[in-house]
């Protein structure tokens, strides 16, 4: 089986798959702060609730991004850490891609999908999928305003979901612009549904080189005041 695991956002999630894609179990915990302090504890609960053990896992999946500098971070050194003490494979899994996994069979052949994760004041992490589920436009950290992929619009159907399309609506007024009324959120399940594929396909990560993805680089902010030194 395939254990699973999505914190590239502030839903944290772990998730069981059979070999054959069966879903074995899933939990989910939507939280305002990082859920690195329960994550391992989820991990043993799904686990055992399917009735294994972590020694039956043949290889551990994580979500590598983009998302949350911090919750992406966490997902991957625990990933990599019981890959390490379990001397399973990983296997790294686009987080936009696996977010597509949930929405593409709603909808007609033709319609295009564009998961989007909120990132800060207009702009979004975003990628675009075709009904098969393949990359049509890479993954990119987006501006968005009212001429935002006016080019895809103009011929296709777009299902844009996820935290980032909240802002995306007021926008992106175009007629084949679309939104789902139910909100579409990371989830280790659907990591786990391309993860299986994955495997079959041999797609194993190098535990030493591999990193999330972060797609921009972390910022920090300076202090507003400097606290003057207590020395001289």
């Amino acid at each position: 089986m395939i254990l699973s695991l999505d914190t590239s956002t502030t839903v944290c999630s772990v998730a069981v798959h059979q070999l054959d894609g069966t879903l074995l179990g899933c939990y989910e915990l939507f939280t305002e702060r990082t859920a690195s302090a329960r994550l391992t504890t989820l991990v043993h609960d799904v686990v055992t609730h399917a009735g294994y053990t972590l020694s039956d896992v043949s290889a551990i999946a994580v979500a590598k991004g983009p998302g949350s500098y911090t919750g992406l971070r966490i997902g991957v050194s625990t990933a990599k850490g019981l890959c390490m003490a379990l001397d399973k494979p990983l296997l790294g899994i686009n987080t936009l891609a696996a977010m597509t996994e949930q929405v593409r069979l709603f909808y007609p052949s033709d319609t295009l999908f564009c998961p989007m994760i909120d990132a800060r004041r207009m702009e979004v992490y975003c990628a675009f999928y075709g009904q098969d589920g393949r990359e049509v436009r890479a993954t990119t950290a987006t501006i968005l305003d009212e001429t935002s992929f006016t080019d895809l619009l103009v011929t296709n159907r777009i299902a844009f979901f996820g935290d980032g399309a909240d802002k995306a609506r007021p926008v992106l007024m175009h007629p084949n612009a679309h939104f789902p009324a139910v909100q579409v959120r990371p989830s280790a399940r659907t990591v786990g549904t391309l993860a299986v594929q994955a495997y079959a396909s041999g797609k194993f990560e190098d535990l030493v080189t591999f990193e999330p993805y972060y797609l921009k680089e972390f910022r920090t902010t300076e202090p507003k005041q400097k606290v003057p030194s207590p020395i001289g």
